[in-house]
């Protein structure tokens, strides 16, 4: 199935003279069957185009190729005006056959259009094309016997407001080119009211605005002008003789404003539909009434006749609904002394079954095969009924029971489609008879007969409803909630026709789209993965693919496009006056302002959207609410009162900015105004704020500064006890994982005293060493242990006592270590011989440990 086509075209020499633009639109046409490909195009062209003018290129805008149009045979058939256009196949083209009068075709039937069908065979196509012809103002409003004026005898005596009807110019245009507007010449007494029909014609009256007076103006001659809507605009032009007479002071006056009847077409002639009266409270010849009906148009004028003395109206014509449904009339009743009265009279048509269904065969396709499956178009059939409503309405059906049916695609378009497989080997052929019926009472019908033979010798994709969809969430939603179901539907059945939705890859905004939403691949639910922001992102499309599970799979795409609606999640924002924390900003007003006087405008924005985005402003508080306002929309501040000497020098001004969403957002914003001539005014009144505000500005930068310089001192503090705790780790890492041998280490004050021989001072010493041990590194003696080294000037075995204690050196393939505990209270170290060989005995530990180092 293809989508239909519908176009409007106009050709280039019309929109140059007439200026219009083309207009393209579609429209969807009815499912015809698989193997038949439907279509309907629109064009649009001015009346009185000459010959072979073109009117579209029917190949192009039908899709079709110039060699498909050669090949199927491409032809124009049925349609009433078929004469007016030519399919030119060799170019693909309709052209102007013949000159179009848009007055001759549709009269004032609007918009005025021919339609007619094209068929193209192998395989079988049915495209309807229609033509709109559009009016072109070629015609001037014409009055009836324009060449014979219009005579009125008015007595003087006539009363102010009395009501002449005019003649009625007919203008065969239509739209704007119709019959526009009368004008009357000048003169004092008469002036012109202009009527309206329901149709949309008009009538005009002529209306004494100022009593006649014979003995001055026994005479009048007027213009009526009428002119119409085209460019260039055109007119028609009558006289009306006006001659003013004596005494009849009463115009006739009908019983009733309207009068309404309902007569049925084909009615015989001479038949009475109505009769209608008035009455004149003048007597003699002034009251004496003559009944005729009004200037009517085109063939009105045949159809219906009065009877001048009593006023009943008569068929004279053939009346024909499907010609003119309803029929308007105006009816004058005129007496003796020139007055007239009018009134309305309406005829509404009553359709008759006169008509019976016509049945043309389009097309027929004979012989057919036997594997055609069900819904295979066999023939194309129009039929119409120029009847209306139930009298046109037409049942379609076939006689016996055959598998075939009807299936009504275009309008009064029919498809005789079969209804089951078919097998030549039980029937081969059919006699088909297909009868229309209408709903008429009695019904008329007609039939038509097809003798079908059948020859020897097996499909769907998913399909949504529509190619794009749109789809709306609010704003700030909650990731999960669902958006959107689509739905696609498969002609086929089980696994073919079970559908899985997928969501194609794109991209948005650089993100890919299943970042936005998920997709349900069974229910086709669509699912929001984020939160959305209206400020961000206000709109993006998507793909979703239905894909059945046929092998190999069908699929579809549609379009989807997610449409954020916005929320009032935005306040306004104050772009002026701005809010200063350093300094005090007052508008100045002088004492002489006047009312209105403008004193300052706030200005604020809403990054919302739509009402959401309307703000209006209102004066919350203020020191005089006498003295100020603010203009709802613009946020103007005025003054409502002439400025006195009395009013306040300082007015602090509260001005709340709302927004238009619900629930509605606020700003406020504070104006400061100084109510006075002089700048030193200003200055004296807002010192002490000014002195205030910096006395409070400078303590909190105090306080701040503080703040900052104990948060300073703390983090130094720390980072540098970190540092000094990570220096001493790594210095003893590097000693734990060197092979160097121990370099002992003499603390600086270990030195003679004078030659005393004492120490003044307890130290501890500290030996590092350079072995794998995975000991710590450091070890301090503790007193009374084996490792103590006392040094007495008593004793002579000193060194011996700590080598058989093993305190200084252990064997030598034991790593090494040395503690020394000198000087404490209860064994002082001296100085003297003792000393200089204890550096000895740990010059000689030292060496030995190189060497074991080296082995």
């Amino acid at each position: 199935m293809a989508p239909v086509r519908r176009l409007h075209y106009i050709s280039p020499g019309w929109e140059s003279f007439c200026g219009v633009r083309r207009r393209i639109g579609s429209l969807l046409l009815l499912l015809l069957a698989v193997n038949m490909v439907g279509g309907q195009i629109r064009y649009s062209i001015p009346e009185e185009m000459k010959k072979g003018s073109v009117i579209g290129n029917v190949a192009q805008d039908l899709g079709l190729d110039l060699k498909r149009l050669s090949s199927g045979r491409a032809r124009i058939v049925t349609g009433e005006n078929v004469h007016y256009t030519e399919l030119q196949t060799d170019k693909g083209i309709l052209v102007v056959n013949e000159r179009i009068d848009r007055e001759q075709l549709c009269g004032d039937v609007t918009p005025c259009s021919f339609s007619f069908e094209m068929i193209l065979e192998n395989p079988m196509e049915l495209h309807r094309i229609t033509v709109e012809v559009l009016d072109i103002n070629d015609h001037a409003p014409v009055f009836p016997n324009k060449d014979k004026p219009i005579s009125f005898e008015i007595s003087e005596s006539a009363a102010v407001e009395v009501r002449f009807p005019l003649q009625s110019a007919e203008d065969l245009d239509v739209g704007q080119n119709a019959l526009l507007n009368y004008i009357l010449s000048p003169n004092d007494n008469f002036i012109l009211k202009q009527h309206s029909n329901p149709d949309g014609g008009k009538y005009v009256e002529m209306v004494l605005q100022k009593p006649l007076d014979r003995e001055r103006h026994p005479h009048f001659s007027l213009k009526l002008i009428a002119v119409d809507g085209g460019t260039p605009q055109r007119s028609g032009t009558v006289n009306i003789d006006v001659t003013v007479l004596d005494a009849n002071d009463n115009i006739p006056v009908f019983n009733q404003s309207v009068y309404k009847a309902s007569v049925l077409e084909n009615t015989k002639t001479g038949t009475s539909i109505i009769t209608v009266n008035a009455t004149d409270a003048d007597s003699g010849l002034n009251g004496h009434i003559t009944y005729s009906l009004s200037k009517m148009k085109g063939s009105v004028a045949e159809i219906f006749t009065i009877d001048e003395k009593t006023g009943t109206i008569y068929v004279s014509g053939q009346i024909d609904y499907e010609k003119y449904r309803k029929y308007e009339l105006r009816v004058e009743a005129k007496d003796h002394g020139g007055l007239t009265g009018t009134s309305k009279v309406i005829f509404d048509v009553i359709d008759v079954n006169d008509n019976a269904p016509i049945i043309n065969v389009m097309s027929f396709s004979s012989p057919l095969s036997e594997d055609a499956t069900p819904g295979t178009t066999i023939a194309i059939l129009n039929i119409k009924d120029t009847d209306s409503e139930r009298n046109g309405q037409i049942k379609c059906s076939i006689d016996g029971k055959l598998p075939f049916k009807i299936e009504t695609s275009l309008t009064n378009y029919y498809n005789l489609v079969s209804d089951q497989h078919f097998d030549r080997e039980s029937v081969s052929e059919y006699n088909i008879t297909i009868t229309a019926t209408d709903f008429g009472s009695p019904p008329l019908s007609s039939s038509t007969k097809l003798h079908l033979k059948i020859s020897d010798i097996n499909d769907n994709a998913p399909l949504f409803d529509k190619n794009s969809y749109t789809a709306y969430i609010t704003e700030n939603n909650s990731p999960g909630i669902s958006i959107f179901t689509v739905s696609a539907r498969d002609s086929d059945w089980n696994q073919n026709a079970r559908i899985s939705y997928l969501l194609e890859e794109k991209q948005i905004s650089g993100s890919p789209v299943s970042t936005y939403v998920s997709l349900n691949s069974e229910a086709g639910v669509l699912n929001a993965v984020r939160t959305f922001d209206y400020e961000q992102i206000k709109q993006f499309e998507l793909v979703i693919k239905a894909q059945d599970g046929g092998s190999p799979p069908l699929s579809s795409n549609v379009t989807v496009k997610i449409m954020i609606r916005d929320q009032n999640d935005n306040p306004p924002q104050v772009l002026y006056p701005v809010q200063t924390g350093g300094s005090l900003v007052a508008e100045m007003v002088p004492r002489s302002a006047d009312v209105g006087y403008l004193v300052t405008k706030v200005v604020a924005v809403d990054v919302d959207s739509g009402q959401n985005a309307w703000l209006s402003y209102k004066l919350q508080k203020a020191t005089d609410r006498a003295l100020f306002e603010v203009g709802l929309q613009n946020g103007e501040i005025r003054t409502i009162r002439q400025v006195t000497d009395k009013d306040a020098v300082k007015q602090r001004l509260t001005v709340i900015v709302e927004d238009n969403g619900q629930p509605s957002r606020s700003a406020t914003v504070i104006v400061n105004v100084a109510v006075a001539d002089s700048f030193p005014e200003v200055l004296s009144e807002f010192t002490e704020l000014t002195h205030d505000k910096e006395y409070n500005d400078n303590l909190t930068f105090y306080l701040v500064l503080a703040l900052a310089v104990v948060s300073f001192l703390f983090i130094t503090c720390l980072v540098v006890i970190i540092s000094v705790k990570i220096y001493r780790w790594r210095q003893s890492r590097i000693l734990y994982h060197s092979n160097l041998p121990v370099i002992p280490y003499y603390p600086p004050r270990y030195s003679d005293t004078l030659g005393t021989g004492t120490l003044p001072h307890v130290y501890n010493y500290e030996v590092c060493r350079t072995t794998d041990s995975r000991k710590s590194d450091c070890k301090f003696g503790r007193a009374g242990s084996q490792n103590v080294l006392i040094m007495d000037p008593s004793s002579t075995g000193t060194m011996q006592r700590i080598q058989s204690e093993k305190s200084i050196l252990d064997e030598p393939d034991s790593p090494l270590e040395v503690r020394s505990w000198l000087g404490s209270e209860k064994a002082p170290l001296r100085a003297g011989p003792y000393r200089d060989r204890r550096k000895r005995s740990l010059h000689r530990a030292a060496e030995r440990q190189r060497d074991s180092g080296r082995q």
